[in-house]
């Protein structure tokens, strides 16, 4: 499991061309048009991360498998895309099939690159953004709550449906984001059901000018101090960087980010950022055969996440060896185990991020 990230904003912000860049494919044509993503564009990447190779070689693993991600180039999004403008009905129904957000929005000038509201302006840019999809939900809730509303008197269902939609209805109203609302404890599933296109998290991408993909730029910093006071999560990526460096083979891409001022690509930290704001977290299985890392939300227990593996590990669970990360790549599994660093844990185990583990399991 990683999770579907995606990538909207409107016209000509870079979507296509950071999506490009991310995924090492041609798949989605950056064009200086509107709409020229036209079908959303798919692409798994594989999730980076050192924690792997030190594991692999410590296991001395013929193979390495990295968990992955989606991200999902959805088509640009134009003021009225609520009531249908421009491709908005695809817009929404594409985006509701995401677990987050990447919003990406223009924080550099360039002429030669046209605006479809006709000037730079990121925080204008979310905010068109933002306020289609409170539309959309509000339109959505309005036409769903009556019906439910005459069931409410005997449905228990019914009746939590109806009170989460009135909670998210009065913020909506107010021009607040659904992801505001306070959701009563044991009715997060309730509220997920209702799949509001915003009360899903947020992610700002700032596309920055190269000169200001290391720092940022005073466009860039508006936006983060939007995400802060938001509590959603911003990062900065130059995708013209991105792009070029997507096309380097890997010996001359370390030289190529050390002349640009950058300690690592724009993908790691805009995963990172993702995995943070989605609760994300990687256990690890390691043997001969191949080292692999798989992708948890953060306080899954051991069965579930050896569900993850397949359905049968967590159905027929018996316990699960675990080996910290760094003990492992310190001592090794054999070492491990005679030191006592190799914990059994049962089915209340809550897995931590780096977890070496090994499922035993009934068939």
């Amino acid at each position: 499991m990683g999770f579907k990230c995606g990538i909207v904003g409107l016209p000509n912000v870079g979507k296509s061309t950071l999506f490009n860049a991310l995924t090492k494919t041609a798949a989605a044509q950056a064009a200086n048009y509107p709409f020229c993503t036209i079908e959303p564009n798919t692409g798994d990447v594989a999730v980076p991360d050192p924690r792997l190779s030190a594991i692999a070689k410590m296991a001395k693993s013929a193979n390495i498998v990295p968990t992955r991600l989606t991200f999902v180039d959805i088509a640009g999004l134009v003021r009225g895309a609520s009531k249908g403008e421009g491709l908005g009905n695809q817009f929404l129904a594409n985006i509701r099939e995401c677990d987050a957000i990447a919003h990406v929005l223009r924080c550099f000038v360039d002429d030669d690159i046209t605006h479809v509201e006709g000037r730079i302006d990121p925080l204008s840019d979310a905010e068109t953004i933002e306020t289609e999809l409170m539309l959309a939900d509000l339109d959505s809730l309005e036409r769903r709550v009556v019906p439910l509303r005459k069931r409410a008197g005997a449905d228990k269902e019914a009746k939590e449906a109806v009170e989460l939609m009135d909670a998210a209805l009065e913020l909506l109203r107010e021009g607040k984001p659904a992801r505001l609302v306070t959701v009563p404890k044991g009715s997060e599933k309730a509220f997920e059901m209702l799949n509001l296109l915003t009360a899903k998290p947020i992610l700002y991408v700032c596309n920055v000018e190269e000169a200001s993909a290391a720092t940022g730029n005073a466009l860039s910093d508006k936006i983060f101090e939007r995400a802060a006071a938001e509590g959603a999560k911003a990062v900065v990526i130059s995708a013209a960087i991105e792009s070029e460096l997507a096309q380097l083979p890997p010996e001359e891409q370390a030289e190529y980010m050390e002349a640009m001022g950058l300690s690592e690509p724009g993908l790691d930290r805009l995963i990172r950022a993702g995995y943070e704001l989605l609760g994300l977290i990687t256990y690890f299985t390691a043997g001969p055969k191949e080292t692999r890392a798989w992708t948890i939300t953060r306080g899954t227990r051991a069965p579930q996440a050896a569900g993850v593996i397949h359905s049968d590990f967590e159905r027929g669970f018996i316990r699960a060896q675990t080996i910290a990360y760094e003990d492992f790549i310190t001592l090794g599994e054999v070492k491990a185990k005679e030191l006592g660093k190799a914990r059994d844990e049962g089915k209340e185990y809550v897995v931590v991020d780096g977890d070496v583990m090994l499922f035993k399991f009934n068939t």
